[in-house]
């Protein structure tokens, strides 16, 4: 190898190591002002999922027998939605906090315009803003975990495989959430976004029923949906075998969350507020 050589590719890892470097610093300062609000946070998120696995799991769960409209071993219909209510959780907080987190900043404090000037690269604003959504995720998914550990005595649901699926979804919908944030003009357009995004993804993305019942034509919208990757793969990690794990949701969603952090980036490097 030449010096020249070696000198490119010493200055690309050095590139490498300050993009992670300033994507850490941008995410630290939101860590601190999440750090005092984790129990808040928490609870929360939990709302939803603890009133879906409610009503879903026990109430309409009693009615379906094992067999019915699932593949797979379950021994009961509350065993089968409850990855999907993690994916859910995973989904909702990661969007919804990350969203209103950059909104909030643009729109009323008024202190977006200095993330803006401090001199790093516009992928480590998305990153680093991407990371905090992730961590506000991981806090909830948590719970819904808890929640189903207490039901199912399944300690799947903390394999490495089961949090690889979960840390990518969260990372998709929090990239998601910074591109919002970026572009919405009002907290009201907030609102229409989960009215006609979140919620229909909520029901659609395979966290009640499995996407590989339905028939061909509403399969192909289903899996459209981020969501529905999260929720197979997430089942699959804490139900079925490594053989029959789908493989495929794992590049999906990985590529997914790269395409929204090159999005995110172009926001940001195009800002104008």
């Amino acid at each position: 190898m030449s010096h020249q050589q070696a000198w490119g590719k010493s200055f690309k890892i050095s590139q490498f190591q300050t993009l992670i470097e300033d994507s850490l610093t941008i995410f630290w300062g939101d860590w601190l002002e999440l750090r005092v609000r984790i129990v808040q946070i928490t609870s929360s998120g939990l709302i939803s999922p603890l009133i879906y696995i409610l009503a879903f799991g026990f109430g309409l769960g009693n009615s379906i027998k094992p067999g019915t409209g699932m593949s797979g071993n379950y021994d009961n219909y509350l065993e089968f939605i409850l990855p999907g209510m993690v994916a859910l959780s995973s989904m909702t907080v990661s969007f919804v906090g990350t969203t209103f987190s950059i909104c909030g900043d643009r729109l009323f404090t008024k202190n977006f315009e200095e993330l803006l000037l401090v001199p790093v690269h516009p992928l480590a604003l998305h990153i680093g803003k991407m990371l905090a959504g992730v961590m506000r995720g991981l806090m909830t998914s948590l719970g819904v975990i808890l929640v189903a550990l207490l039901f199912t005595r399944n300690w799947n649901f903390l394999n490495p495989l089961f949090v690889m699926i979960l840390v990518l979804s969260c990372a998709v919908f929090a990239g998601l959430g910074v591109i919002v944030g970026l572009t919405v003009k009002s907290l009201e357009a907030v609102g229409l976004y989960n009215n006609f995004v979140i919620i229909p993804m909520s029901f659609l993305g395979g966290t009640f029923f499995d996407p590989s019942t339905l028939p061909a034509a509403l399969k192909v919208v289903v899996y459209l949906i981020p969501l529905t990757y999260a929720s197979i793969g997430l089942r699959a990690a804490a139900y079925m075998p490594l053989s029959q794990f789908p493989w495929y949701s794992v590049p999906i969603l990985l590529v997914m969350a790269i395409a929204l952090s090159l999005w995110g980036a172009y926001q940001f490097s195009h800002q104008q507020d």
